[in-house]
């Protein structure tokens, strides 16, 4: 009689806490499962050989309580257990935010899953596609189907130096005992069922700010420590990873995400990894023109004199940054850029990878190269013979393209209408109207898509810590523009850590295991 009554007893005891939590999950819709998860094994390569993970696997999480495409606006999450069949606690890891965005279009959450979208994984994934994934292909107007490579001398993602044995940054976090979180969201391409756009700007954004409250709000749920968010994205992604680093917390967003039902918490995370960003998009045509004007696409040479009146607004919007270079280089102008890029980063990763070489191969590259003196261990050139090397890849203007076929006007469409000029400059010239302006409307929205706008108001909420990588034969984009995003934080004494991969193109990553071994370092968490 004892036991059955025992046996009732821890029924109706199993019956409440079944009880109590739903009632927790119907006043909490943002309330993260913790116990609906499969337990999953990989392999991942380092450079010390494969290790064995075990993780918990999270699919597909709604992060706002009133989703838009639910299919979009939803995560996953992985959580280690085991490395090497050695047990791990990611109660304290820093969490990996990787996002999967490529050419400003949508990332799928339910149809990726786990292995889907790159997120500054090696190659980058369909990030690597970024920044001219129509774009790149289109070349733009006046350069016709100039776009595919045109001097991408990377050969692939890695490029010289990359390292195809070793894991992409998703996995190697993992390994290293982080917690990964892989947020979907809407892009340019999403249209609602009556038709209408539904992803445009600044929709991207604004579900990668609801998924990083999500993560806050669930505290002590989630696993991971939410003050180490470190978010990372290839391309359009590395864009929209700097944007998520400098706009923490901002107000400018509070209407879209009551509007989704997000998290009621802040949204500024500890760390922004960022490969070949394609942002400050409202001036990416002048700083394209400034590195590349004088230089033909397949299809020829762009207009010289159109070229000739975007480096002047590149200039102009240069200067007024008032940004200064390290070391005491002063004021980074239009007219003494190309020193400071030399100086501080294309000397620099051409040194690094000839030093790396044998002997032989150096000698080899250095004969087919001979616009490149090598002595004292020291490579040395002028900055037109490394551009021509390079090579242009878009035609022009390079972004905001007259006839709108790049990615970049489609992002800054609205619900009816697929793409709009985001420049003043596209619009003067497609409409003839020399003194046509973009509505105060569409202002808003560029400036919530640019990083170097809340970088430029130096707000609270802006990420203490950057990783910033780039190829240094990658022609998506000028140098000038990632170079830029690090000279201003390292203007407001951020935690700046850059680099160029010497010939690499866009998308490289080379060095994935020292990102995460930085994390780490800025965190202090050792598994």
């Amino acid at each position: 009689m004892m036991k059955k009554l025992m046996i009732s007893m821890a029924g109706t005891i199993l019956c409440s806490l079944m009880g109590i939590n739903a009632i927790a999950q119907t006043k909490d819709p943002l309330l993260f499962p913790k116990e609906n998860f499969t337990v999953e094994t990989k392999i991942v390569k380092t450079s010390a050989g494969e290790k064995k993970v075990t993780y918990r696997s999270y699919m597909h999480i709604p992060y706002v309580a009133n989703p838009i495409e639910k299919d979009y606006q939803s995560l996953n999450v992985m959580v280690p257990i085991k490395v090497d069949d050695v047990a791990v606690d990611a109660t304290n890891a820093p969490i990996l935010f990787a996002i999967g965005i490529g050419g400003y279009m949508s990332v799928n959450n339910m149809r990726e899953g786990m292995g889907g979208m790159g997120g500054g994984s090696r190659g980058g994934g369909p990030g690597g596609m970024g920044g001219g994934s129509r774009g790149g292909g289109m070349g733009g107007m006046g350069g016709g189907p100039g776009g595919m490579g045109g001097g991408n001398l990377g050969g692939g993602p890695g490029g010289p130096g990359g390292n195809s044995n070793i894991s992409g940054n998703k996995d190697l976090a993992l390994a290293a005992g982080y917690v990964v979180v892989v947020p979907g969201c809407r892009g340019r391409d999403n249209k609602s069922a009556d038709g209408t756009y539904c992803g445009k700007a600044p929709a991207a954004i604004v579900d990668l700010k609801a998924a990083v409250r999500y993560i806050r709000h669930n505290k002590g749920i989630l696993p991971g420590n939410v003050n180490w968010i470190v978010s990372t994205g290839v391309s359009a992604g590395g864009a929209m990873s700097a944007l998520l680093g400098a706009s923490g917390n901002n107000h400018s967003y509070g209407p879209y995400l009551k509007e989704i039902g997000a998290a009621d918490t802040n949204d500024e995370i500890f760390g922004s990894c960022c490969f070949c960003p394609i942002t400050d998009l409202e001036h990416a045509d002048g700083a394209y023109e400034w590195m590349y004007g004088a230089l033909p696409t397949r299809s020829g040479n762009v207009d010289q004199e159109l070229s000739k009146q975007l480096k002047e607004l590149f200039s102009k919007y240069q200067a007024s940054l008032n940004l200064k270079g390290k070391n005491g280089f002063g004021p980074i102008t239009a007219e003494n850029y190309d020193k400071y890029l030399l100086q501080y980063y294309i000397f620099p990763s051409a040194n690094k990878f000839l030093k790396e070489l044998t002997e032989e191969k150096r000698n080899e590259y250095l004969g087919n190269n001979k616009w490149i003196t090598w002595k004292a261990n020291t490579a040395t050139f002028v900055f037109a013979d490394y551009v021509a090397h390079v090579g242009r890849m878009k035609g022009l203007p390079a972004f905001d393209d007259f006839d709108k076929k790049q990615p970049e006007p489609g992002e800054f469409g609205n619900k009816t209408t697929d793409s709009r000029h985001f420049t003043d400059y596209s619009l003067q010239h497609s409409t003839g109207d020399k003194n046509a302006k973009i509505d105060s409307e569409l202002q808003a929205l560029v400036n919530q898509m640019n990083a170097m706008y809340f970088i430029g108001q130096n707000d609270a909420g802006c990420a203490k810590n950057w990783w910033l990588r780039q190829g240094a034969a990658d022609n998506h984009t000028s140098q000038t523009v990632m170079a830029n995003l690090a000279t201003s934080l390292e203007n407001q004494n951020k935690n700046v850590n850059t680099f160029l991969y010497w010939d690499a193109g866009h998308g490289a990553d080379q060095d994935a295991e020292e990102m995460i071994a930085w994390i780490g370092k800025i965190t202090g968490f050792r598994k």
